[in-house]
């Protein structure tokens, strides 16, 4: 039934007007498949150029309450021009025909779908053919019924799937000289990046740049208070390059606080477990923080960076680890990693398993995104996000079994300096 012929029986007084609960999810939080980069959606345009039915676009929702659920979609089409689509929902196909009106907006109505429990749920817009040039501008998906009641989507243009971190306390007077974690990456879609080593002052972990580039990452952030543009930063607040490994590629970066960063290329694969390990060096004022990375193919540590950081003279603190989507394109696919044997070396030089963490969530996670989660594997902390998969629990607090086994790092090798 279409929204208007409700209105219209509503205000008759033969059903009731259900305005309240429909929900419009605008078309640039759809995905698209099989290439996620076939087109570009956008907040003011919707999905434009739509030629190909090869290409479907998805849109993913927690549905709350069990019930019907009416479908619709509003498009434009040029006037006269028809296309004939198929919107797939809750294991059902629906098919209609859009009829352009020129500048006007159609609203499709694709009939109901029974929705039997709570959960995700999927809607797959597929054009099967057109008279014009294209299937027409995509606008929102629209949602009708007792189903749309409380029903959780992503609104907003940005479609990364929610961050979420790992925090591994320790007492707030510890003098923690090095942080080392382990990490066994399970589903590595391009765009993640799985940060295994968190700090205070820096971040250390493994990255998918592009379906043929991998790398390693550690950088430390200056001090001070800018935010994007590390050429406003003084000299007195910049962290400088102390020494770096074989092959490593130091720079500058910005726009989420500025600093000093450094990278290997490095083809690491999922399923293989690797050892990161930050060691740091306070002196006064200032720290000294180092990066290093076991390369298992060739059973050895090797170093990727150093970097004094000033305004510092702390310990490490603030512990954590995290799974990043960067790049909200391909949102939709499902990360997946398991971080364990996490240990602290004190100034004493005693080693201290850590065996707790507490899962937390950027704001995407409070409402937009609620496919995450965490929980025990195999004596790990299995961390996911995005794939639209599980409704999680909040602020979640997971406690693992000690292994009792220091890390080695007898072997670390010594810092050449970087040269000028």
């Amino acid at each position: 039934m279409t929204s208007l012929l409700r209105v219209i029986l509503a205000t008759a007084g033969l059903l009731p007007l259900w305005g309240a609960e429909s929900l419009h999810i605008p078309a640039c939080t759809a995905y698209l498949e099989p290439d996620p980069a076939a087109l570009h959606p956008s907040d003011t345009n919707g999905i434009d150029g739509w030629s190909d039915g090869a290409t479907s676009i998805v849109w993913h929702g927690w549905i709350t309450t069990p019930g019907m659920l009416d479908l619709s979609v509003t498009l434009r089409l040029p006037q006269g021009a028809t296309a004939q689509l198929r919107l797939t929902a809750a294991g059902a196909d629906h098919s209609a025909q859009a009829v352009g009106a020129g500048d006007q907006a159609v609203v499709v109505p694709f009939g109901q779908v029974a929705i039997a429990a709570p959960g995700y749920q999927r809607f797959e817009l597929h054009g099967l053919a057109r008279t014009g040039k294209t299937f027409g501008r995509i606008e929102s998906l629209q949602l009708d019924g007792p189903a749309s009641a409380a029903a959780r989507f992503n609104l907003l243009p940005r479609r990364n799937a929610a961050s979420v971190h790992l925090g591994y306390p320790t007492p707030a007077e510890a003098q923690i000289t090095a942080f080392y974690n382990e990490v066994a990456v399970r589903e590595d879609p391009v765009w993640s990046y799985f940060m295994v080593c968190g700090f205070a002052r820096g971040y250390f972990g493994i990255q998918v740049n592009s379906p043929t580039e991998r790398r390693i990452i550690f950088s430390i952030w200056d001090s001070g208070k800018e935010g994007v543009d590390r050429s406003k930063v003084a000299a007195t607040d910049r962290v400088t390059l102390l020494a770096k490994g074989e092959g490593v590629v130091a720079s500058d970066f910005g726009n989420e606080g500025t600093g000093g960063h450094s990278h290997l290329i490095y083809p690491w694969v999922a399923g293989t477990t690797y050892r990161l390990l930050v060691t740091i060096e306070p002196h006064e004022a200032t720290t000294r923080y180092s990066g290093y990375f076991f390369f298992p193919e060739q059973k050895r540590w090797g170093l990727i960076a150093s970097f004094s950081a000033p305004k510092d003279g702390h310990y490490l603190r603030g512990l954590y680890s995290f799974n990043e989507n960067f790049v909200g394109t391909n949102g939709d696919r499902r990360r997946m990693a398991e971080y364990g044997n996490q240990w602290i070396r004190l100034a004493d030089g005693h080693w201290n398993e850590l065996l707790t963490a507490h899962l937390t969530h950027d704001p995407t996670g409070e409402r937009d995104r609620l496919d995450y989660t965490a929980r025990l594997a195999e004596g790990r902390f299995l961390l996911a996000n995005g794939g639209f998969l599980d409704q999680p629990p909040h602020d979640a607090t997971i406690t693992r079994a000690a292994l009792g086994i220091p890390p080695d790092v007898a072997q670390l090798p010594a810092p050449v300096h970087a040269g000028p």
